[in-house]
């Protein structure tokens, strides 16, 4: 099992991006949680397999239909079990 933190930039907010990964995210067998961040972007984080996680990475790039990505950094994390669910804050 694996986790990854990531931050997306872009036109991210007020445009269903975290109700996105909240659909999304189940689908994949991934939990975690998504936030808006106070400068205009979304921090995530998932935990679940290795090739889920590229998956919504995939997704990530493209977003919700009114979004705009325009940056995805990422940071493999070491992988910690605490989550149940998929959360948004």
């Amino acid at each position: 099992m694996k986790r990854i933190k990531i931050i997306i930039s872009g036109q991210v907010h007020s445009v269903g991006f975290r109700s996105f990964l909240k659909k999304n995210a189940p689908i994949l067998n991934l939990k975690g949680y998504a936030k808006n961040l106070l400068n205009n972007k979304v921090e995530a984080i998932f935990e679940g397999k290795e090739e889920d996680i590229k998956k919504i990475l995939d997704l990530c790039k493209k977003g919700p239909e009114n979004s705009v990505v325009k940056k995805i950094e990422f940071k493999k994390e070491k992988y910690k079990a605490e989550f149940n669910d998929f959360l948004v804050y």
